[in-house]
């Protein structure tokens, strides 16, 4: 395969999910690097510097939680967690941790190879010169200018709206949490004020989706938080 390939670092202890993974990573365009524990996983993410980790939260010999905690101290690599855990707690805290993305097994590979991608564009546009003009669909963000457009149309946002719609820029594709938006949008002594937050991403929705009841770029993720949509 050729190195120009993006590779993908697998930590999972389980072999029939790693088989099924290499097959469906490797079929599609991605080199993979495998690591049946935690151990192992974080030396191959030292010495392969991968493009994207898919980490198991469920490892042998450590909690996946420190395996994002540990990549979080020196790399920037996206991670996207498989859980077994379901629980709301579980995942907002894998994501408060550092991980990018989350799915709950079991899941499909048409779903993961796209959370994959949308991972790749993200840390693609982090690691280049920062676009002043941030465009997904028909939604266009001039940060310099604070100008926001829909289909062409002028947005009038309140400076909270904005830094919420900025942040979840900043950051498409990626799942934010509860937490991380209200200290973006309120500060730290509001984390716990989630009712705030409701309230604004409702008005958000009312200003830039055409059917805010059917959001095509603010998505909700229960219990946990938001996603701004990036067509890429």
């Amino acid at each position: 395969m050729s190195p120009a390939l993006p590779l993908v670092l697998l930590i999972e202890d389980e072999p029939g999910i790693r088989r099924f993974l290499r097959v469906t990573l490797s079929s599609s365009g991605f080199r993979v690097v495998e690591a049946a524990c935690a151990e192992d996983g974080l030396k191959k993410a030292a010495a392969e510097r991968p493009d994207v980790v898919v980490l198991d939260l469920g490892l042998p010999d450590r909690d996946g939680m420190e395996v994002i905690r540990d990549l979080r101290e020196w790399t920037a690599v996206p991670i996207l967690v498989l859980t077994a855990r379901e629980s709301e707690r579980a995942k907002v805290e894998a994501l408060d941790a550092g991980a990018d993305d989350y799915l709950t097994k079991p899941f499909g590979a048409p779903e993961l190879l796209a959370r994959l991608r949308v991972a790749l564009r993200h840390a693609l546009r982090a690691s280049g010169p920062q676009e002043p003009v941030f465009t997904t669909g028909d939604l266009r963000i001039d940060l310099g200018a604070r100008v926001v457009t829909v289909a062409g149309r002028e947005v009038h946002l309140t400076p909270i709206e904005f830094r919420l719609l900025v942040t979840l820029a900043k950051h498409a594709g990626k799942v934010l949490t509860h937490r991380q938006l209200l200290n973006a949008g309120w500060g730290p002594e509001y984390d716990f004020q989630a009712h705030y937050l409701r309230v604004y991403m409702a008005q958000l929705r009312r200003k830039i989706e055409a059917t805010p009841a059917n959001p095509r770029y603010l998505r909700t993720e229960p219990g946990v938080g938001y996603r701004l949509v990036f067509e890429g």
